[in-house]
């Protein structure tokens, strides 16, 4: 059984060579746009273009990778357009920007009104849940697209933010002895599914009741956590120095901020669902350079932040930790072992 997720077909450090070679090919179009001069480009949570009158408006785009496939086996499709939403807004807020319109894209190879209307059903409520309207989108029809008989999609999307100069966070203050706040995620939330499905299906089927994960196909289909109400009022609220989504790549996400040392030393107790993996034969770095283990969203900040901090999560009823601390050694450390 393949047990790490470059053989399972996803190879991190592949992918980023090739993000790489994209984006020096996207750089060479910033200054086609008289109207909107790049302010931040290709690399972060983000793209940011400033436009007349001196405001920003960010751009990002994502989806919900093979947990489309989870809901394709299941025929369950009201959470995957929550999901979509969450990947979209969570990201765009680690710069600062409040998300202001969303637009869908779902591809399919059979024109299915009644997953659509599901899939829809779980976008509008996401979209609430983040406060951000939808505008519009694309429903592809492609038989021709997508292998096999039975019906099968995808579902993408992409925000836009606006944002004011000030309000810009890149991780560019963090410094040494900074506080690492990790905000609970709600399971797996809408990475790592290639090597989970692995895994897990190798051993149980979807409908398998487990002791302290329940019925397995509903733990995989959770809806991603959607952070974008306490992180945009910590934000107006206190000073923040860093923050980073926990998608793919895992912790190892922290480094995009800033090349400096990151020690999570505290981290809570894995999940159950994440404790299942591993059992079946993940080792534990993999483990953390793949999955979120029970913390969906970081927070970097002074320590005379903090406790302002966790208060605003707790009114929105979101649980945080204190996992760790930024220290002059560069890397991701979990406990003190190097994982990047």
């Amino acid at each position: 059984m393949v047990t790490n997720y470059k053989k399972v077909g996803v190879d991190i450090a592949a992918i980023k060579k090739s993000q790489n070679t994209i984006g020096r090919m996207i750089s060479s179009t910033h200054k086609i746009q008289k109207l909107a001069k790049v302010a931040h480009g290709f690399g972060h949570y983000a793209g940011i273009v400033q436009i007349p009158g001196n405001k920003f408006l960010a751009t990002h785009t994502d989806g919900v990778g093979t947990k489309i496939m989870i809901a394709n086996m299941m025929k369950k499709y009201d959470t995957i357009g929550i999901d979509c939403i969450a990947m979209n807004v969570n990201d765009i807020i680690c710069i600062g920007a409040t998300p202001v319109s969303f637009v869908d894209y779902i591809a399919a190879n059979k024109n299915n009104q009644h997953v659509f209307k599901k899939v829809v059903g779980g976008l509008v409520k996401g979209a609430r849940r983040a406060q951000v309207p939808i505008i519009g989108g694309e429903t592809a029809i492609m038989p021709d697209l997508f292998a096999g008989n039975s019906f099968a999609m995808d579902l993408a999307g992409t925000v836009v933010g606006i944002l004011s100069k000030k309000e810009m966070v890149f991780g560019k203050s963090i410094k040494s002895g900074d506080v690492i706040i990790g905000v609970k995620s709600s399971g797996l939330h809408s990475n790592g599914y290639t090597l989970a499905r692995s895994v897990l299906l190798s051993k149980y089927k979807l409908n398998s009741r487990i002791k302290g994960v329940g019925h397995l196909g509903n733990a995989l289909l959770k809806p991603t956590e959607i952070y974008v109400k306490p992180v945009l009022e910590a934000l107006a609220k206190c000073q923040i120095h860093g923050l980073a989504h926990i998608t793919g790549g895992s912790f190892t996400k922290l480094l995009r901020l800033k090349n400096i040392g990151y020690d999570l030393n505290n981290l809570p107790k894995a999940p159950p669902l994440m404790q299942l993996i591993q059992d079946c034969g993940v080792e534990s770095k993999e483990m953390y350079k793949t999955f979120n283990m029970g913390i969906g969203f970081c927070i970097i900040a002074s320590k005379n932040n903090v406790a302002k901090i966790r208060s605003i999560f707790k009114k929105h009823k979101f649980t945080t930790y204190e996992i760790g601390k930024i220290t002059s050694k560069k890397g991701v450390f979990v406990n003190s072992k190097k994982i990047a």
